[in-house]
């Protein structure tokens, strides 16, 4: 079930309406969202439910087994917990292992072997990929973990534990929650906000604005472009990879505001996913910009416990390379991600040697209306670095990639690129995206515009917004980060 599909437009109000009248009892009420959350994946294919219960199961029991009454009488009680870890571990990475990556490491298996001659049959298990697996695996780890390290103390609450995993908004692509934040929310009663119902409606207005204006619109002609990209010219190589770098944002940061505007809709505060990532100075703002929520998971469950940035330097590249090649490899069961990982380590580096990488920790051109010379460029170099890694994430193969890069060298560059039906209103949508979410680049999300003194200027914007929607918004089309 998609955010912007009928479906949901009509699951939605339901759900809102029957679990706000449930308001006064919060074990009723979270019974009730469990069993909508698991209607919501259900829509989807209601045999990969028994994932999701597998990794609630699994991991609830881990949180119990590591408390201190269940093993107080054990004579190694660390050895023991750190057992419960490991295995907790080895079930929910396997499960994802079995799903995501058995086809792609038994195919790379053979490829390698074939290059020496040897002829090797591939069995492969050809199976689907469950949406959202990559998001709820690491959703609820990041609680037996925490549980581990005694940071939270395990719940006994099975219904607040299970929705806290399954909880439809972020079931499909995050944000990547953490216990610390959403258990608590979970537990306590909940009262109706209309100032944050308000607001919430204004976030999922606008991720809905970036989903089906921008990320839609844009797919149309990214399609087209890397579908042949060896027949076009530089400057539609050149434009097909700046309108993914705007498809991949709105689609991906679109999804995020829609699922925390609908938190806010049922009383929950979510954690932000994306803060205005192509305004960032360097690629290291960049990433604190970026899929927030994940690359937060990353660093405080690998790159710290391996020693951060406080370790010898050739650690630190040891670090960074491993952060950056687990997150390539996180997106999928191809070389294209590992490369496009890589890549980003790369880039990453040389600000970290030279202790640059929290030179930007500001908002660009802050309390100032325009950028300096200086900002502009910073941007636009970083900009550029992200949209080549962004064709290594698009191609099908590494060598698509190269290929498609060493397009654009070509003196075809200055010619006028490929011109398809609704392209030159596709780029006066990215122009009003780009100027809405600069002037809001200090707030949570661009329509948080409640501190406008006329109300009637916010009910134009609105319907302006709902206008461009139902009457620009492209196909309903399933989220890239679904597939992750």
């Amino acid at each position: 079930m998609l955010f912007n599909s009928i479906d949901f437009a009509v699951f939605m109000p339901i759900t809102f309406i029957i679990y706000w009248l449930l308001g006064k009892n919060v074990k009723i009420q979270n019974i009730f969202l469990l069993a909508a959350s698991y209607f919501f994946y259900a829509w989807w294919d209601w045999r990969y439910l028994s994932l999701i219960l597998i990794c609630s199961i699994t991991n609830f029991s881990a949180g119990i087994l590591m408390s201190n009454n269940t093993f107080s009488k054990v004579l190694n009680f660390e050895k023991a917990r750190k057992v419960v870890l490991i295995v907790c571990c080895l079930i929910c990475f396997g499960v994802l292992g079995v799903f995501k990556y058995y086809d792609f490491f038994v195919t790379s298996f053979v490829d390698a072997f074939s290059l020496f001659g040897v002829k090797m049959q591939a069995h492969t298990l050809k199976l689907i990929l469950p949406v959202g697996i990559s998001f709820y695996t690491f959703h609820t780890l990041s609680y037996t973990i925490d549980v581990y390290r005694r940071h939270f103390e395990p719940t006994k609450d099975v219904v607040s534990f299970f929705l806290f995993v399954s909880i439809f908004p972020l079931a499909m692509a995050g944000p990547i929650e953490r216990a610390t934040n959403l258990l608590p929310q979970i537990y306590k009663r909940r009262t109706f906000d209309n100032a944050q119902a308000t607001d919430g409606l204004r976030q999922i207005l606008w991720g809905l604005f970036k989903k089906v204006v921008i990320a839609d619109n844009c797919a149309v002609y990214v399609n087209q472009v890397f579908a042949d990209y060896q027949m076009q010219s530089a400057s539609t190589l050149v434009l097909g990879a700046v309108l993914f770098a705007f498809q991949i944002y709105g689609d991906f940061s679109g999804y995020s505001d829609m699922a925390i505007g609908i938190g806010k809709l049922l009383g929950f505060k979510f954690l932000n996913n994306f803060r205005f990532p192509y305004f960032s100075r360097d690629i290291a703002e960049f990433w604190r910009r970026w899929h927030i929520s994940l690359n937060t998971w990353f660093r405080d469950y690998i790159y710290i416990p391996l020693g951060g940035s406080r370790v010898s330097k050739a650690k630190i590249v040891r670090n960074t390379f491993i952060i950056f090649l687990v997150s390539g490899f996180w997106h999928g069961a191809n070389w294209t991600f590992i490369a496009w990982g890589a890549f980003h380590a790369f880039l990453f580096l040389p600000e970290i040697l030279a202790e640059k990488n929290r030179k930007y920790t500001n908002t660009v051109a802050e309390n100032r209306f325009l950028p300096t010379i200086k900002e502009v460029s910073q941007m636009g170099i970083t900009f550029l670095l992200v949209v080549i890694g962004w064709v290594l994430f698009r191609a099908e193969t590494i060598g698509d990639a190269f290929n498609y890069l060493g397009g654009i060298f070509d003196k075809s560059l200055l010619s006028m690129p490929l011109q398809i039906v609704g392209l030159k209103r596709t780029l006066l949508f990215l122009v009003i995206l780009l100027v809405v979410e600069w002037l809001q680049r200090q707030k949570q999300h661009a329509l948080q515009i409640e501190n406008i003194k006329y109300s009637l200027v916010r009910i134009a914007i609105y319907y302006a917004l709902i206008v461009i929607i139902l009457e620009f918004g492209a196909n309903s089309q399933s989220f890239i980060y679904f597939q992750f």
